[in-house]
């Protein structure tokens, strides 16, 4: 048992240095990562399509990267906001990894790229457990995935800069309780930002570029207390 946990630690470890290192290298370069985190079928996909419209819309040079297990669809969806988009299948492995994603970056990656969305493994387990590198670590739930969502899974939320409620015109139908939910939230995770949106009624429409932006901007974001006690 020791030897399995020394394993992970030295993996965590590795991850760690190359997430550093990749963040040093994009942000000399003007790119900030915002890696998104969700279960499968939360919406996040269709959510991001519409930040990345609204994005190029604004004139603000972004790109997506999206990884699943199989099949290239959410990449068909994603680029059809017609920004750069590219799909990684991980064979398998329920997460990316930084250096990973460095890899996928070289040669791909477009120099004047300001905003960079990675769409991870849709997994609220795996994922939480690795920096990417990112500048803004967003996690996202849907209404319909139940109020305790965030005391199931306390790595994710915990380590969040920012949580997305999504399918929020589904809240009355599915008796989200949206108190409970920001209090499940607030015990996992002191003074994190919890923001409601709808890709059908346009609710919260262009928040994720703006709070992407504001960290492009180096304005200061959200310390989880999880993620500076494991620091």
């Amino acid at each position: 048992m020791c030897r399995t946990v020394d394993l992970r630690q030295a993996v965590l470890a590795k991850n760690t240095r190359a997430a550093d290192v990749l963040r040093t290298e994009l942000t000399a370069r003007g790119t900030t990562v915002v890696n998104l985190l969700s279960s499968p079928g939360s919406g996040k996909t269709a959510l991001l399509e519409r930040e990345l419209l609204l994005a190029r819309e604004r004139g603000v040079a972004t790109a997506a990267l999206t990884a699943d297990l199989a099949t290239e669809n959410d990449a068909t969806r994603l680029a059809r906001s017609g920004v750069p988009v590219k799909q990684v299948l991980t064979d398998g492995l329920c997460h990316l990894e930084a250096d990973m994603l460095a890899g996928h970056l070289h040669d791909w990656l477009p120099g004047a790229t300001r905003l960079l969305f990675v769409e991870n493994v849709g997994n609220l387990v795996c994922p939480a457990a690795y920096d990417l590198g990112e500048s803004l670590r967003v996690v996202l739930a849907s209404v319909t995935e139940g109020e305790d969502k965030p005391l199931k899974y306390p790595t994710a939320f915990g380590t969040a800069q920012l949580v997305v409620v999504t399918k929020s015109d589904l809240a009355g139908p599915a008796a989200f309780d949206e108190a409970a939910f920001r209090a499940h939230v607030e015990r996992v995770n002191p003074g994190v930002e919890v923001v409601l949106t709808s890709v059908r009624t346009g609710e919260g429409a262009g928040l994720l570029v703006d709070r992407a932006l504001a960290a492009a901007d180096g304005e200061t974001v959200h310390a989880p207390v999880m993620a500076r006690a494991r620091a």
